[in-house]
């Protein structure tokens, strides 16, 4: 006794004319479109002025490799990217999800924004840096660094894209693998220097249409003085709660400060518990624990004389409807950014 269906199926197939063969069928990875390795790569090149607008490389894996005397921009999102063998280049490129590999580079000038940053074998690279991760060089000479200092119109979208905060920034936090005793393989690039003067925007045609600024207030990651001396003994900490205009009052507080010649030394974007709210806050800990749940923290210190006194006034006068956590005291705000920042870098991994 058969199946009724089977015995259907099969009549079907049988009188199915020769001309209609069955189609193949189709997997969702044979509808992607086909990645030609060629489109995110500069190679061999010497003497040009390349790059990638946005959109061009929309997340993809970049290299660069055995370059010389090339300027060489890429105005979008990766997911890493490796410069292997380059020699006197200017490279910009836009915020990279996973890893940048500088190896066996000499005399480059960079801008970048990423995940993870590491050099080796590599001499005499200035780099401006954003970076989420304790940036690494190895068995390298003569590496200077900067902080990111960069802006065009679609970079802040990019930086989303590529799952990094703007706030996130580790530049000078350096770790050598391989110290020489009495020697020291890196250094920070002076504070007064220009990115202009590194890696000038780009002037050919092409990429001309990208509306690029090096200037420092327009910059989209906070100019910072990382782990530079401080000018003061006095910091203060701010701590900002996610709302809709988070990362604007974040910039106006920083524009405000910094237009009154205090200093932003460091920023950090992470999620508080209610254990680290306790330990940071203090007493003051009830009134911002139901905050916590609405998202990540963002934190600024700002260091010089009355530098307490004087964000408590622009908190009061310009963001006196938004609840944020200023440092009561210059007694105490030493120990409210050690305690913010400790509990940071360990849950960061730093």
């Amino acid at each position: 006794m058969g199946c009724f269906f089977s015995k259907r199926r099969k009549t079907e197939k049988e009188s199915r004319p020769e001309s209609e063969e069955e189609q193949p069928k189709q997997y969702s990875w044979d509808q992607r479109e086909k990645v030609d390795p060629k489109d995110y790569m500069f190679s061999g090149l010497k003497d040009e002025t390349v790059g990638r607008l946005p959109g061009k490389v929309a997340g993809q894996q970049f290299l660069i490799q055995d370059c010389e005397n090339c300027n060489i921009y890429i105005f979008d999102h990766s997911a890493t990217v490796t410069i292997d063998d380059c020699t006197n280049c200017i490279i910009f490129l836009g915020p990279v999800k996973g890893s940048v590999f500088f190896r066996n580079c000499r005399d480059c000038k960079c801008t970048l924004a990423c995940q993870q940053f590491r050099v080796r074998d590599c001499r005499k690279l200035e780099v401006f840096l954003c970076c989420a991760t304790q940036p690494i060089i190895e068995s390298s000479t003569n590496i200077k660094f900067g902080c990111f200092q960069w802006y065009y119109p679609e970079l802040a979208f990019q930086f989303k894209d590529a799952g990094l905060s703007i706030f996130n920034n580790t530049w000078s936090n350096i770790h050598d693998f391989t110290p020489v005793s009495g020697e020291l393989n890196w250094s920070l690039l002076p504070e007064n220097a220009v990115v202009q003067d590194y890696v000038p925007v780009p002037t050919t045609e092409e990429l001309k249409a990208v509306r690029v600024s090096t200037e420092a207030n327009r910059s989209i990651v906070p100019v910072s003085r990382g782990q530079r001396q401080k000018n003061s003994d006095e910091s203060c900490l701010v701590v900002l709660f996610a709302g809709d205009y988070t990362i604007a009052n974040a910039r106006k507080l920083i524009d405000e400060m910094v237009g009154k010649g205090f200093f932003l030394v460091q920023t950090k974007e992470v999620t508080m518990k209610a254990e680290d709210a306790q330990r940071v806050f203090r007493e003051k800990a009830s009134d911002f624990l139901p905050l916590l749940n609405k998202g990540p923290v963002i934190a600024l210190e700002f260091n010089g004389d009355g530098a307490v006194e004087q964000c408590q006034l622009i908190v009061d006068e310009i963001f006196s409807g938004t609840k944020m956590f200023v440092s009561e005291s210059k007694e105490t705000a030493s120990e409210d950014v050690d305690n913010f920042y400790n509990f940071a870098d360990v849950q960061m991994g730093m």
